[in-house]
């Protein structure tokens, strides 16, 4: 019979192969960007090749960059589908499958961003982020596949945490967007004529306005994620609330981002302030997922198995 675990595994370690060789396309691609001759712009002149919601036209690096993303993601994609034919349910159960579930989403939110916005200039971080995370998961969490515990035999099991994995992946790409919106605007208080590589890039305010999108998306899906947990938390352990430390970070994490939104929103928060108020929010998942996972007991610590 065909061990698909195995398989698995493989497909696992082959797409890493190909994450890396895409990273290096996108890093070589920030290369050539930072080496080109900057345009002489005047501080605080209009600049219209970054003044619109688009970077430079694609590179030749660029492309490649994109095309082994999209061969590793369908790698990726093989892997994930084999682990969950191998356990016979969906491949989210414990720390391992969520990371392997998880980054796979960041890609393909990725990749459909691209049809929507040119976020070609996020690849590096996107592909460097996404190997990481893998190389982790496996290297330290991987587990063989084994039977459901009785609370997560659930239809429950399937919606919230594929729902709470596509809130990780717009939180990831806002994230990543707010943190080139800090370094992009502290290039735009000096003299842009020497900043190079960011003369490439939209200007900050775009930037945020597009992090600010991804993450209203994150939000709805988290929101949905914590309202589907109490209702799965009513049907295995009677109560909808209980106060167990994942419960809690997953409320924390709701009101950072309500945070976030609210504030923008309604109280003028811009530039900085923002851009930090949505990187602590990212922090808060990726301690939720990790820290919280290792460092502390409770009704969710099957989530490490």
């Amino acid at each position: 019979m065909m061990d698909f675990a195995y398989l698995s595994l493989v497909g696992v370690y082959s797409a890493m192969a190909v994450y890396t060789l895409a990273f290096v396309a996108f890093t070589w691609d920030l290369a050539r960007r930072y080496s080109a001759t900057p345009a002489l712009v005047p501080a605080g002149a209009a600049n219209p090749a970054t003044d619109a919601e688009s970077s430079q036209p694609w590179g030749p690096f660029q492309r490649i960059g994109v095309t082994l993303l999209v061969l590793a993601w369908v790698i990726h994609l093989l892997a994930a589908i084999g682990r969950g034919i191998a356990g016979n349910r969906v491949p989210w159960a414990n720390m391992f499958e969520f990371g392997l579930t998880s980054t796979l989403l960041i890609v393909a939110v990725f990749l459909g961003t691209l049809l929507w916005k040119d976020l070609g200039y996020l690849g590096a971080y996107i592909t460097g982020f996404v190997l990481l995370a893998l190389g982790v998961v496996t290297v330290n969490f991987y587990v063989d596949v084994t039977p459901l515990p009785p609370a997560l035999q659930s239809a429950w099991l399937v919606i919230h945490v594929f729902v709470a994995s596509l809130g990780t992946a717009f939180f990831a790409l806002g994230a990543a967007l707010s943190a080139l919106q800090l370094a992009r605007a502290r290039f735009e208080a000096r003299d842009m004529a020497k900043a190079r590589i960011m003369n490439t890039l939209p200007s900050s305010s775009i930037m945020e306005s597009l992090a600010y999108r991804l993450n209203v998306v994150g939000f709805v899906f988290w929101s949905f994620t914590l309202i589907a947990g109490a209702i799965w938390a009513e049907r295995a352990w009677g109560r909808y609330w209980g106060w167990d430390v994942k419960e809690v970070w997953t409320f924390i994490i709701w009101v950072l981002f309500a945070g976030y939104i609210h504030a923008r929103a309604t109280r003028g928060w811009r530039g900085s302030r923002a851009a930090w108020l949505a990187i602590i929010g990212f922090g808060a998942v990726l301690f939720n997922y990790t820290v919280v996972n290792i460092a502390f007991t409770g009704l969710h610590s099957y989530s490490g198995l």
